[in-house]
């Protein structure tokens, strides 16, 4: 199966988020199996545009409207091909130290733990897979990102999707 993971999109009230998004990204993302959106749409026309393209699994987080607080849970835990799949918006984890994502992650039961917040992708396989997509509108200091993950017989392999204006290029992984 096929995950595109998105977070902190930042989107606001009259802004379209398939428009502001490079067109390959939207691409991958309508070829997907399930996006994944880690907190922080900010509005619910965000919300509405990417469940409108397929199955999305998502959290709220903490710049979110009130009706997706509400709509949201604060954390939510899926099953693909045999690996658990965790999803939260703020972790605990510092620039130097997973050890507080690590212990979440025990604590939820899962094999990868998705989480947002940082604005640039966080790769970290320790235990567990630890995932931060980065943002691919509002990404602070970094290049415009998200990341890919394929699922397929309890193996995970991904790649950070780096988009530059229209383009996309990736960095890829493997989980052994």
């Amino acid at each position: 199966m096929k995950l595109i993971i998105l977070s902190d999109t930042h989107i606001k009230a009259g802004q379209s988020l398939l428009e502001l998004l490079p067109g390959d990204l939207v691409t991958i993302m309508k070829n997907s199996d399930i996006l994944i959106h880690a907190g922080d749409f900010e509005t619910m026309e965000c919300y509405n545009e990417l469940a409108g393209l397929g199955e999305l699994v998502a959290v709220r987080g903490d710049t979110d409207v009130p009706e997706l607080m509400e709509l949201l849970p604060e954390r939510q835990v899926i099953e693909v091909e045999g690996v658990k799949v965790g999803v939260i918006h703020k972790g605990q984890l510092t620039s130097d130290n997973p050890d507080g994502l690590r212990y979440l992650a025990k604590e939820m039961g899962v094999d990868v733990l998705i989480f947002g917040h940082f604005h640039h992708p966080i790769i970290e396989d320790y235990e567990v897979l630890l995932l931060s997509p980065g943002s691919a509108i509002v990404p602070g200091v970094a290049e415009p990102s998200a990341i890919q993950l394929d699922i397929s017989e309890g193996k995970v392999k991904g790649s950070v999707i780096r988009c530059d204006g229209d383009v996309c290029s990736y960095f890829e992984y493997e989980r052994k």
